[in-house]
This record gives structure tokens, C-alpha cells and sequence, in this order.
């Protein structure tokens, strides 16, 4: 059976340096890319359950002003 990630890196070996460069550099974005959106997946999750739940009465909404009075507050 092959092994296809070494025959990329052998064929990576024949590039230029600026193109293994920008090579690790698209590689490496790609492994960013998954979890970025698993997490802005969660969150637009999280926010639609709080509307909801803000919708139905069961949560108040706090002023911000208030909220970052109270969070001053805690750091001094």
C-alpha cells in the first residue's frame, strides 16, 4: 500500500523554498479551519438557545451598563 504522505513530501522536495513555504503555510491554515467552525457552530448554537430561553420568560435580560459595573467592581 502506498504511502501518500510520503510521496507528498517528496514531491513537496522538488518545490522552490518559497513554494514549500507557502505550502506549510496552506497546510497548516487547514488545520485551523475544522475546529474554527465546530466553534463558531457552538456558538451561534448557544446563542439561539438563549433567545429562545429569553423569549420564554426565562432569563432577564441585564443592562450592559450594569454588568460592567458589576464586573469593575469584582476586579478591584
Amino acid at each position: 500500500m502506498p504511502d501518500t504522505v510520503t510521496e507528498l513530501a517528496e514531491m513537496g522536495k522538488a518545490l522552490s523554498p518559497e513554494e514549500r513555504s507557502r505550502l506549510v503555510d496552506l497546510l497548516l491554515e487547514s488545520l485551523h479551519e475544522a475546529p474554527a467552525s465546530e466553534v463558531e457552530a457552538a456558538w451561534a448554537a448557544e446563542i439561539e438557545s438563549r433567545l429562545a430561553a429569553h423569549d420564554r420568560g426565562e432569563v432577564e435580560a441585564v443592562e450592559a451598563e450594569r454588568v460592567f459595573a458589576e464586573a469593575s467592581r469584582i476586579a478591584r
